[in-house]
C-alpha cells in the first residue's frame, strides 16, 4: 500500500490506464479473430479494413507501437492477396 498522496494517485492512474489498454488489446484481438474465422472474400475485405482501423488507433494512442501495428496490418493483408501476387520476378 502506498503511503505518500502522490503514490496513490499514481495508483490510481495506472489501474484506469490498465484498464483502457485492455479494452483496446482484446478489441484487437477479437477483430483478428473474426477476420481470421471469416469465409467469402467480401466479408474478409470489411473485416481488415476493421482490424487495421483498431491497430491505427491502438498505434495513435501508443498502446501499441506503430511498427507492431504496420506489422500485423501487413502479414494480416497478405492472406487477401492471391498466392501467387506475391513473387514478382
Amino acid at each position: 500500500m502506498p503511503t505518500h498522496r502522490s503514490a496513490e494517485k499514481r495508483d490510481r492512474q495506472n489501474a484506469k490506464r490498465r484498464s483502457r489498454n485492455r479494452t483496446a488489446k482484446s478489441r484487437i484481438r477479437t477483430t483478428v479473430k473474426r477476420f481470421e474465422a471469416a469465409s467469402d472474400e467480401e466479408t474478409r475485405a470489411r473485416l481488415l479494413k476493421e482490424v487495421q482501423s483498431e491497430l491505427d488507433k491502438a498505434a495513435g494512442k501508443g498502446i501499441i507501437p506503430a511498427t507492431r501495428a504496420a506489422r500485423k496490418k501487413s502479414r494480416l493483408a497478405a492472406h487477401l492477396r492471391p498466392k501467387d501476387a506475391g513473387s514478382a520476378s
